[in-house]
C-alpha cells in the first residue's frame, strides 16, 4: 500500500494530467476550472482506491479426490472459510443451520458448532477452534488457522495447512522437486518433479517465473538454490495466495521446455541469445582431454545427499513415550550437513522438515541430483553405538540393457564404492571409541540409488536414550561420519 504522501502525490499528478489532457474548447465549456479540477481529483481518488484494493484471498486445497480453491473471508480480524464448501468435493456431506447451532455430517462423522464459540464437538469430542465460529446466510464459517487440527477429525488423516500462503494439503499429496544444471551443459537448468506439473511461465529482465496454481508443489530443503552456473546462478521458491512460485535468475533470456509427461522442465538460453553469444573456435584449439576426464571435471550440484529417514505420518521407531525416530534423524542430518560443509563438501539435506517423502521419492531426488554419495540416517533404541548398512541386492539373472537400469538393482554398479564408504566411516567411528558394525541389508532406498550409498543407524553408546538428543553425542557421531567421507572424497569424486 502507498504511504499517505505518495497517495496524494499520485492524485495530484493524475488530476493535473486529467485537466491538461482536455482540449482548450472543452476546458472553456467547463463551468469552472477549479470545479473541474475538483472532479478530476475525485476521479483520481477513485482510481487510486481501486488500484490499491488487495486481490481476493484464496485457499487452495490439494487432495487425491480433487484440487480446488475457495475464497477466504475476513471477519472480526480473522481469516475464515466455509466448512461445507471445503468438505463437499471430498465426500458425502450435508449441513443444517438452526442458529445458534450448526450441524454438519461428513461421511457419517457429525460436527456440532455453536455461533460465537471457539470450540466445537466432533463425534462427541471437543475440538478447539482458533477463533469464534460464525454463521452467514446459513453457511458455517470456521477460522482458517483451525483447519490443521479440525480437519483430521473429519477426514481420519493428516491435513497440513500453510496458513500464510493459503494452501492446504490433505494426506500425502505433495509434489516435490529437484533442480540441477545439466552435466553436459551448465547453461541448462533441469527441474525434476515427482508428479506431472503444468505451471504458467512468465519472463522479465533477469528472471523467469514458474507459477503453480493447481499443483501441490512444496518447498525444497532450502527455499534458495544456487547452481554454480554463470548463465543460471540461482532460483528461489515462494508461496502466496494459494499458489507456489519458482523464480529463476538468469544472466540471459531463458526459455522453458516440458518433457517426461510434465515431470521434467528444462530451462535454457533462448535461441536468439545462444546464437548471439556463440564464441568462435580458436584457430589452434588445445588438445581435448579424454571423455572420462571431461565427465569428472563437470561440477556437481551437490557432492553429498543426507537423508533424514521417516518424517510426516511416518514417525519411525518410538524411541520413548515422547521421542520419535523421525525427530532424531532430522537433528542428526542438520548437524552432519554442517560438518560436511565445514570441510568444503556441498551437501543437501533431503528432509529438513517434518515432511512426507516416500522411499521412491528419496531415490528419485538423489539420482536426479547426480550427487557423489548418499547417506541415510536412522536411530534405534536397541543395541549400542552405530550400525552401517550397504545394500543387499536381490538376485537376478537379467542384466540391465541399453540406457535403462532396473530400479531394484540400480545400486549394482556402485556397491563396491558404497562398501568403501562404509569401511572409511567405520574406521573414523572406531577412532572415537564408538562401537560400530558394518552390515548388508535389503534396506530401501539403498538398492535404488545409482551412486555410493550407505545407511547410518545410531543407537546410544550405553542404555541412556537421552544420548540420542545430546549435542555432544550427535557431534561425536557426525564428526566421524564426515571425516570418513572426506577420507574417501577423491575416490568418490572420480565416480561416474
Amino acid at each position: 500500500m502507498p504511504s499517505i504522501r505518495e497517495a496524494f502525490a499520485r492524485v495530484e499528478t493524475a488530476a493535473l494530467g486529467c485537466l491538461a489532457g482536455l482540449s482548450p474548447a472543452v476546458r472553456r465549456r467547463a463551468p469552472n476550472g477549479l470545479e473541474f479540477l475538483s472532479l478530476c481529483i475525485l476521479f483520481s481518488f477513485a482510481v487510486l482506491l481501486v488500484s490499491a484494493t488487495p486481490p481476493e484471498k484464496h485457499l487452495s486445497i490439494y487432495s487425491t479426490a480433487a484440487n480446488y480453491s475457495l475464497p477466504i473471508v475476513q471477519r472480526q480480524g480473522h481469516d475464515y472459510v466455509g466448512l461445507l464448501e471445503l468438505l463437499d468435493p471430498l465426500g458425502t456431506v450435508s449441513a443444517k443451520s438452526d442458529p445458534p447451532r450448526w450441524r454438519i455430517h461428513y461421511n457419517n462423522i457429525l460436527g456440532d458448532f455453536t455461533v460465537g464459540k471457539n470450540h466445537a464437538r466432533i463425534q462427541g469430542r471437543d475440538a478447539d477452534l482458533s477463533a469464534k465460529f460464525l454463521i452467514e446466510n446459513g453457511r458455517g464459517l470456521v477460522p482458517l488457522a483451525s483447519l490443521g487440527s479440525l480437519l483430521p477429525r473429519f477426514l481420519g488423516g493428516p491435513a497440513t495447512l500453510h496458513e500464510e500462503s493459503g494452501r492446504l494439503f490433505i494426506g500425502s499429496i505433495a509434489t516435490h522437486f529437484t533442480a540441477s544444471v545439466a552435466l553436459d551443459d551448465p547453461s541448462q537448468l533441469i527441474f525434476h518433479f515427482t508428479s506431472p506439473v503444468n505451471p504458467s511461465v512468465a519472463t522479465e529482465p533477469g528472471h523467469l517465473r514458474l507459477t503453480f496454481s493447481r499443483e501441490p508443489l512444496t518447498s525444497p530443503a532450502s527455499p534458495t538454490l544456487t547452481f554454480g552456473s554463470k548463465t543460471i546462478p540461482s532460483a528461489t521458491y515462494s508461496e502466496s495466495n494459494g499458489t507456489a512460485q519458482i523464480t529463476v535468475s538468469g544472466t540471459v533470456p531463458l526459455m522453458a521446455s516440458f518433457s517426461n509427461d510434465g515431470r521434467t522442465i528444462t530451462l535454457s538460453p533462448a535461441k536468439s541469445q545462444t546464437s548471439a553469444t556463440a564464441v568462435p573456435a580458436p584457430s589452434n584449439p588445445a588438445p581435448q582431454e579424454p571423455a572420462a576426464n571431461q565427465s569428472a571435471s563437470i561440477p556437481r550440484r551437490y557432492f553429498a545427499i543426507v537423508d533424514a529417514s521417516h518424517g510426516g505420518n511416518d514417525r519411525g521407531e518410538a524411541l520413548s513415550n515422547t521421542l520419535a525416530e523421525k525427530d532424531v534423524t532430522v537433528a542428526f542430518a542438520r548437524r552432519l550437513r554442517q560438518e560436511l560443509e565445514n570441510r568444503g563438501i556441498s551437501t543437501l539435506v533431503l528432509r529438513d522438515s517434518d515432511a512426507n517423502l516416500s522411499l521412491d521419492e528419496r531415490a528419485f531426488f538423489t539420482n536426479t541430483t547426480h550427487a557423489a554419495v548418499y547417506v541415510a540416517l536412522h536411530a534405534a533404541s536397541n543395541g549400542h553405538g552405530v550400525r552401517l548398512y550397504t545394500a543387499l541386492l536381490p538376485y537376478t539373472s537379467e542384466d540391465d540393457r541399453g540406457p535403462f537400469r532396473s530400479w531394484t538393482t540400480a545400486q549394482q554398479s556402485s556397491i563396491t564404492l558404497s562398501q568403501a564408504v562404509a569401511a572409511s566411516v567405520a574406521t573414523e567411528l572406531r577412532k572415537q571409541q564408538i562401537a560400530v558394525r558394518t552390515l548388508t541389508a535389503p534396506l530401501r532406498p539403498l538398492n535404488n540409488i545409482v551412486t555410493a550409498a550407505i545407511a547410518v543407524e545410531v543407537a546410544p553408546s550405553a542404555s541412556d536414550l537421552s544420548q540420542l538428543t545430546s549435542p555432544d553425542y550427535q557431534q561425536l557421531i557426525t564428526t566421524a561420519v564426515a571425516n570418513g567421507i572426506v577420507a574417501i572424497r577423491a575416490q568418490l569424486g572420480a565416480a561416474p
